[in-house]
């Protein structure tokens, strides 16, 4: 991850191309980020996101949470001080092969990934039925304003 530098009253977003699979612009995503900060009052921040591959994603889900399987996103809060920080690593491998199941695009389904990883530092859960529909309805209603379209609705 890059060096930890927020500049006062910003939303930086750094996004890391590590797995190349899918298409991504770049300046979309960082204005889902940006917009979604904003949404949820968080004016200062610096945002890192990985797109990585499978074998990455099983390497970071086993080293920070102790299981060896894939996943689609892993976020975490590696704020100093008062300086917020998240880092968010999604698969490219496996949004590709969600998107031609679901029948959208793999850079929605990646942009998906971003957003959940981003609510869950934003202080979303979606341990119980109840916290998680309202975790997914928030993600469409800001995918689709954000012209992804519905995402997770389509599962």
């Amino acid at each position: 991850m890059p060096e930890r530098n927020v500049p006062s009253s910003d939303i930086i977003v750094n996004i890391f191309t590590r797995c190349r699979l899918v298409a991504l612009k770049k300046n979309r995503i960082a204005d889902l980020v940006k917009k979604t900060a904003s949404l949820f009052n968080l004016r200062k921040a610096q945002i890192n996101i990985e797109v990585a591959d499978d074998k990455k994603i099983i390497a970071v889900k086993k080293k920070f949470l102790k299981k060896n399987s894939v996943t689609d996103v892993i976020s975490f809060d590696v704020s100093e001080g008062s300086e917020k920080i998240f880092d968010i690593i999604v698969n490219a491998e496996l949004a590709k092969k969600q998107a031609k199941t679901r029948g959208h695009s793999a850079e929605a389904e990646l942009a998906l990934y971003i957003l959940h990883g981003l609510l869950h530092q934003l202080g979303f859960d979606d341990m119980t039925a109840r916290k998680s529909a309202k975790m997914h309805k928030t993600e469409d209603d800001i995918l689709r304003k954000s012209g992804f379209g519905v995402v997770y609705g389509d599962q």
